[in-house]
């Protein structure tokens, strides 16, 4: 039996297999694929974001069509992909996904994008560890690690080069079976999947921070989903 594909697109830290470890075990059911998206390698220096390559990597994945599960800035792309190609797109999992233009007008979001937008605009004129720092003040409150190893100093370069989330030219995508799955714990994410519930997806939280995947929950709730898929085509 021919297994149905199931592709998987990271977000803006771990990439390719190892940003979904407790999605492992779905190989036994679906055929599998990790990819990496545009300029994130472990070797090559990090390049910008580019939303159009990264529907191409998706889209050649994807092959005759089968399951998008995305996290965070990847689901970006994944809606762009879904919106352009609905023929290639069986299911759409959005996890805590960035989907920032969607809600610009939003308090939660119109308030990030307050925030983080003077930083963006300041990048060019900025290290790789002084944007690193202070996009981990202003989007977690939080303090960053100085980069100590070629691997955190490119995660950092990347960081700096990614397109900000909310300039991103998204619709809302027509007709595919949609799960957004969130954590719980930042107004931001909740904003946009309740956006998205309200256009028809399905919304549920997973406590687990940025990564509800990772928990027993939310993975199980992934995996329900994509089995209820299943069975409506075999029905």
């Amino acid at each position: 039996m021919t297994l149905e594909r199931a592709v998987f697109v990271h977000g803006s830290g771990a990439f390719g297999a190892a940003a979904w470890p407790r999605q492992h075990g779905l190989s036994l059911d679906y055929d599998c694929l990790y990819v990496r998206r545009h300029g994130f390698s472990a070797s090559d220096e990090p390049l910008p974001t580019d939303h159009g390559r990264d529907q191409a990597i998706l889209a050649e994945a994807l092959g005759r069509g089968g399951h998008v599960v995305a996290h965070s800035q990847g689901a970006v792309s994944a809606m762009m992909l879904a919106v352009e190609r609905p023929d290639l797109v069986r299911t759409l999992t959005l996890i805590e996904p960035a989907c920032l233009s969607l809600t610009s007008d939003l308090p939660a979001t119109a308030a990030h994008i307050g925030v983080m937008a003077p930083l963006f605009a300041e990048r060019a004129d900025m290290s790789d560890d002084d944007f690193l720092q202070a996009f981990v003040r202003r989007a977690f409150d939080a303090e960053a690690r100085v980069p100590s190893t070629d691997d955190a100093r490119r995660d950092a370069a990347r960081l700096r080069l990614q397109s900000p989330p909310w300039e991103a030219p998204l619709t809302i995508v027509p007709g595919v079976p949609t799960l957004v799955l969130t954590g719980g714990w930042e107004p931001l994410y909740e904003e946009v999947a309740e956006y998205l519930a309200g256009t028809g997806a399905i919304h549920r939280i997973a406590p687990g921070g940025h990564r509800p995947h990772d928990t027993t929950e939310g993975a199980a709730l992934i995996r329900a989903f994509l089995a209820a898929a299943r069975l409506d085509v075999a029905a």
